[in-house]
């Protein structure tokens, strides 16, 4: 699959560039860029490329660790957890008063 020239890279072939190095300049643009979508896709895609890998328990462990994340995630409002998360909410809901 060839890569279409982007801004930061006008000519350069991906192809060649070495596994990490694409990792790593993956993961600098959307830290830099706050791409959350590009985030939560790699998160999806980690347990299953783990189990492709030959690493099946370790993609396993992850998607369970996933679910649970965004289980924490769902139900941060709750009792003493959610007393905890109080100045977080508020703090945020202050930057975006849209909400």
């Amino acid at each position: 699959m060839t890569q279409k020239p982007t801004e930061e890279h006008p000519a350069e072939d991906l192809e060649s560039l070495s596994t990490r190095e694409l990792h790593d300049r993956a993961l600098r643009r959307a830290e830099r860029h706050l791409d959350l979508k590009f985030m939560w896709s790699l998160l999806q895609v980690i347990p299953a490329a783990e189990a492709a890998s030959g690493d099946v328990g370790e993609g396993e462990y992850d998607a369970e660790s996933m679910k649970g994340l965004i289980s924490d995630a769902v139900h941060s409002g709750d009792g003493k957890l959610g007393e905890a998360m109080r100045p977080f909410f508020i703090d945020y809901l202050r930057k975006h008063p849209d909400a």
